[in-house]
């Protein structure tokens, strides 16, 4: 299949956008068919599972489809920063990640890039890749992108981020969001199957849901661990975080222009605990600020 077809009425993500990428036209994601990167090197502030002692090969993919007021990475996300490459390119910074030894190769905000990333992919396994692919997305992706991706994905790294529709509009621009959430972390799970790691402690298959904490929205959290638990039990990793840290627009919107209570956190991890939840990762404290976000420099490009 050319899976490059795919841009010439993008339905990638639930945006449905119909625009003709092929052909330079955009969508809300700002982006043609040519790929834009911001940064690919080993990372270590993932989950242990994931950057382990060797780091994960990340690759930082600039433009988004999702529009959150309070997004970190708005350097690349929203301004667009970044360098296009090729398919060709892109397939040796995979290649060059593993040589690097990085535990896997992470995409993070991939969605917009699908084809492209996967005709990479087959190069570099033709090549000679043979690390984990990590797929880290903020989970706007379409049903059909998720179904694409069989078999090129072997860890899925979804966000959920709300579960009332009116915060996700709010603060995010997207409507639908927490159902199609579901939706396509059940087709993950069916996919990948149950977390499977190696004896170093490495994920090498299966679904760990990420769910970042926003300031005022405890209740909000407590439905989605609900939610996911309900669905999924032990089939996936659930992996809370406090590092929510007010950039961008948040000065906007004051109920979110503030850091995570540390009682407020401690409150959701109790939560998850009462409710039965044994496979999660949670973040210690003082991962709330600036430093913690990527340097996005073109390094690795």
């Amino acid at each position: 299949m050319n899976y490059m077809k795919l841009l010439e009425n993008c339905t990638l993500c639930m945006r449905n956008c119909n625009v003709n990428r092929n052909n330079g036209d955009k969508g809300v994601c700002n982006s043609t068919n040519t790929i834009r990167i911001a940064r690919a090197t080993l990372h270590f502030w993932e989950e242990p599972c994931i950057s382990g002692k060797s780091g994960s090969g990340t690759v930082f993919f600039s433009n988004c489809n999702l529009k959150c007021v309070f997004c970190q990475n708005y350097k690349i996300s929203s301004e667009g920063f970044g360098t296009e490459i090729t398919i060709d390119r892109l397939s040796e910074i995979f290649l060059e990640l593993q040589d690097k030894g990085a535990n896997n190769i992470n995409l993070v905000t991939p969605t917009h890039f699908v084809p492209q990333i996967i005709e990479a992919l087959k190069i570099a396994k033709n090549k000679g890749l043979n690390l984990p692919i990590i797929y880290n997305t903020n989970s706007i992706d379409s049903l059909d992108t998720i179904k694409a991706l069989n078999g090129y994905i072997d860890v899925y790294l979804p966000d959920f981020k709300y579960f009332e529709d009116k915060y996700a509009l709010k603060y995010s621009k997207i409507k639908g969001y927490s159902k199609n959430v579901i939706e396509v972390i059940e087709e993950m799970v069916r996919q990948v199957g149950e977390p499977k790691f190696n004896k170093e402690g490495i994920i090498l298959k299966g679904v760990i849901v990420r769910h970042l904490l926003l300031p005022g929205l405890l209740f909000d959290s407590k439905k989605i661990i609900d939610a996911v638990y309900e669905k999924f039990g032990d089939s996936v990793y659930i992996s809370l975080m406090n590092q929510y840290t007010p950039m961008y627009n948040a000065k906007m919107y004051p109920e979110i222009n503030k850091s995570i209570n540390e009682k407020t956190y401690d409150s959701l991890i109790h939560y998850a605990l009462s409710i039965g939840v044994k496979n999660g990762f949670i973040q210690e404290s003082g991962t709330n600020s600036e430093e913690f976000v990527p340097d996005f420099n073109n390094e690795g490009v």
